[in-house]
């Protein structure tokens, strides 16, 4: 039998997690089977990072856990103690928006909002991993969020112009 939860915690009774969020450590208490998405948004505040279905679906409440995309109504507070969630509001460097979120400005890539911040969350991933992606590519990605709004359109602009001025950025200046 696995040894992997060293603490039982009985209905009703709350534990302290400490975390890394957003770059600050940050403690707050939680019961055994709260979810990391209230946890992050009831109890430490980060309100950026919204809950949809539930049920790992429609992608609203994509954070960041150990640089990776994840699905926040699909893990448990406890399972992020002493590692570092970045959600939504870590996107913005000094309260001034990101590349993404300026494309996203830019070519009207968000209606209602609602959705957007766990898409952000996707994107932000995804162009970590894929720096070049194709127009497929990144529709086939955005396949695992639902948007009642855009109709995708403008987020996938949005996303082909970050990564082509991010290459454009990194491109090697030619030698006369």
């Amino acid at each position: 039998m696995s040894n992997t939860l060293s603490v039982r915690l009985d209905r009703g009774e709350r534990r302290k997690i400490t975390l890394t969020l957003n770059g600050r450590e940050r403690s707050g208490y939680c019961e055994s089977r709260d979810l990391l998405s209230d946890f992050v948004r009831h109890e430490l505040g980060a309100t950026g990072t919204h809950v949809g279905c539930e049920h790992g679906v429609c992608g609203a409440c994509t954070v960041h856990v150990d640089g990776v995309a994840g699905r926040s109504c699909l893990m448990l507070a406890v399972q992020v103690e002493g590692r570092r969630v970045d959600t939504v509001e870590g996107l913005a460097a000094d309260q001034t928006l990101g590349d993404l979120q300026q494309a996203f400005q830019r070519h009207h890539a968000l209606q209602c909002g609602f959705c957007t911040a766990g898409i952000l969350m996707s994107c932000a991933d995804y162009l970590k991993r894929v720096p070049d992606p194709s127009e497929t590519e990144v529709r086939e990605m955005l396949s695992g969020h639902l948007c009642r709004c855009t109709g995708y359109t403008p987020i996938v602009a949005a996303v082909l112009d970050v990564a082509a001025r991010r290459n454009a950025g990194r491109k090697e200046p030619e030698h006369a």
